[in-house]
């Protein structure tokens, strides 16, 4: 009787004891992944944080070697000579009208031939399609030049149009926007169509409210693209009040090579709006990779 006793008794401790080693194991290993998280997040914004910093020294402090990442005195004279060296100001707001102009129409537009090629049926629709893909493929260099051309041409060159129509779509956003439609159950539109809608009315009404996290993150992608490019602008403006803040600070960094604190004072002020916006759509972006792995 008392070996029985002893024998339970020990049957009862050594579940106890194997959940408080689990316990530790997870202990353990939660402390080593939010180490190794906080090393990988300093990694990736020391240049942002550096960026930050080195806006408010004095020239001598950033050009110093070895380089320091803080500075004995700190001021805002370079934020002050970016402001009155450069047409700062027409540069936020052209690149505000261009950024803004090519989200709307390209998200819009995007979300139609998306809706086409993933819920209608049509001759030649997976021949477009691959087609389309096949365009993401192509980089802007090899066509940068007949586009120049064909602007020119139009009488667009250094307008506002001349700037958002040739981006008022792109594959990427399509092919994003399909990879959505795709995973939509088929009984919506059905019973859409029972109920006399067409098929604008079906995509406009029903389609287009269930497709609004994939469409703000695209929306959020397109604009940080239209927003840091580059090349694209500088090509197609020649003017500087149509120059956006990558083209108008790229000029600005190749007529003051010496200054390097007004650069990254500007570089700040043109990463911020991104941040900001970033910061507060995160949560779709969280939102449309949970959706995309819906099935019917």
């Amino acid at each position: 009787m008392t070996e029985l006793v002893e024998h339970s008794a020990t049957l009862d401790r050594s579940p106890a004891k194997k959940d408080k080693k689990s316990l530790k194991k997870k202990n353990k290993t939660s402390i080593f992944t939010k180490i190794a998280m906080t090393i990988i997040l300093v990694i990736i914004a020391f240049p942002f944080i550096w960026l930050v910093i080195s806006s408010f020294k004095y020239e001598k402090d950033i050009i110093s070697f070895p380089p320091k990442i803080f500075a004995d005195n700190y001021t805002f004279e370079n934020y002050i000579k970016v402001w009155s060296t450069i047409p700062l100001l027409d540069y936020i707001k052209n690149t505000v009208i261009f950024s803004g102009g090519v989200v709307l129409t390209s998200v819009f537009f995007d979300s139609l031939a998306g809706y086409a090629f993933a819920r209608m049926n049509f001759k030649g629709k997976s021949v477009f399609f691959y087609f389309v893909l096949l365009t993401m493929m192509i980089p802007f260099q090899v066509f940068m030049i007949p586009l120049f051309i064909e602007i020119n041409k139009l009488g667009l060159l250094d307008t506002y149009a001349g700037l958002i129509i040739p981006k008022m779509t792109s594959a990427f956003g399509i092919f994003m926007m399909r990879s959505f439609f795709v995973t939509l159950p088929k009984d919506l539109e059905e019973a859409a169509r029972v109920d006399g809608l067409n098929e604008f009315k079906i995509f406009l009404k029903i389609m287009l409210p269930l497709s609004k996290p994939t469409m703000l993150s695209l929306a959020i992608f397109t604009l940080m693209n239209s927003w840091n490019d580059l090349l694209y602008p500088l090509i197609l403006t020649s003017s500087s009040k149509m120059r956006t803040l990558p083209a108008g600070l790229a000029l600005f960094t190749g007529q003051n090579i010496s200054f390097y604190g007004p650069v990254m004072a500007g570089t700040v002020i043109s990463m911020l709006p991104l941040l900001i916006i970033y910061m507060f759509a995160q949560k779709y972006f969280v939102q449309s990779t949970a959706m995309s792995g819906m099935k019917e």
